[in-house]
């Protein structure tokens, strides 16, 4: 009888050693293909938190999982995550357009959505890794305090002296919104060849008056607050403040306009693997997408959800398009050359 206690205190001791090593609330089982369950999950994300909060808080009440947000520019964190790809200290990389994930999309895990098959067509992670769950068009943001009688219709009017210094645009090596800008006047700009472009953006560049921001939030909360009179920002950025009644406006540029999903990836060999891809189900569920478009005034990529009210119908945007492989293969060059385009002028 004492030697089948002895057996059997030995085959339970390893998973009394793994629960008492979880700390905290974690709740550490093991299932049979080896991924270890536990209660939390870690988030890299750039949205802001008025973005951020309300799903999170609907993920945690829905999964009882408890969410740790890391907030900071796409830039940053894919850094992060380059880092500590060793050793990751993050699930999830909720955010960052598709132009700058797709040369970073080894960093992140294959997983396809259980909600795949209601997901636009044209918005379906052919990848692997890079599922889509907003589709956000690229816009100018105007101060209509600011803004006087200078006509604000597109690209070319940025270049009005009178708006000389005050133009709020983020640095595209630190910000994807702002890299997807970049793109989208190249393309505009240079009608359909990107090379013909850059001609434009130097000049945008000099009428930036050496000043570049850091970040996504500071353009679209520096119109907001009257410290610029317009920005180059994404459709939500600035659609909050016009649903909150905030003296701004939104404007989709005459040139042409490049709409791009967002993107939520798993990271590669993530610690809390299970959750991570319980976080994707989630953000692609009709419960969720249903709040980004009712409440965060951001497009859906479901087939079965509404377009948000109050945003104009793409049917009524110039919407144009990109090459993707020609954006994909030469995003270091074009971030190279902004960067010495705006340091020449400035």
């Amino acid at each position: 009888m004492k030697k089948l206690m002895s057996l059997m205190l030995i085959l339970l001791f390893p998973s009394l050693l793994l629960v008492g090593c979880g700390g905290g609330n974690t709740k550490a089982t093991t299932e049979k293909s080896g991924t270890e369950k536990t209660d939390k999950l870690v988030i890299y994300c750039p949205h802001p938190l008025t973005f951020i909060n309300p799903l999170v808080s609907e993920f945690e009440k829905q999964s009882g999982i408890k969410v740790e947000v890391v907030a900071a520019g796409s830039g940053e964190l894919l850094k992060r995550v380059e880092s500590e790809k060793a050793n990751p200290l993050g699930d999830i990389f909720w955010g960052g357009s598709l132009g700058t994930m797709k040369p970073k999309a080894n960093l992140f895990e294959n997983y396809t959505s259980v909600n795949e098959d209601k997901i636009q067509q044209a918005f379906k992670n052919t990848e692997g890794s890079l599922t889509r769950f907003t589709d956000i068009p690229s816009v100018i943001m105007v101060n209509t305090n600011l803004i006087g009688d200078i006509k604000m219709e597109g690209y070319e009017d940025l270049l009005n002296p009178k708006l000389k210094g005050k133009i709020a645009f983020s640095d595209p090596s630190k910000s994807s919104s702002s890299y997807e800008h970049l793109i989208n006047m190249l393309y505009a700009m240079g009608k359909g060849d990107p090379e013909k472009g850059w001609d434009y953006v130097k000049a945008l560049c000099a009428n930036l008056d050496g000043k570049l921001l850091s970040g996504s939030s500071a353009v679209y909360k520096g119109v907001a607050d009257g410290e610029y009179a317009v920005g180059c920002t994404f459709e939500e950025g600035g659609a909050k403040y016009v649903a909150d009644g905030a003296p701004v406006k939104l404007v989709y540029m005459k040139e042409g306009v490049i709409s791009k999903p967002d993107g939520v990836y798993v990271i590669k060999n993530a610690k809390n693997m299970i959750n991570a891809k319980k976080f994707i189900d989630f953000i692609t569920s009709k419960d969720a997408q249903t709040i980004i478009v009712q409440q965060l005034h951001r497009r859906s990529v479901r087939d079965d959800v509404e377009p948000p009210k109050g945003l104009i119908e793409k049917s009524k945007i110039n919407i144009i398009n990109d090459d993707e492989k020609v954006v994909v293969a030469n995003q270091r060059q074009w971030l190279d050359k902004f960067k010495d385009i705006f340091t020449s002028v400035n």
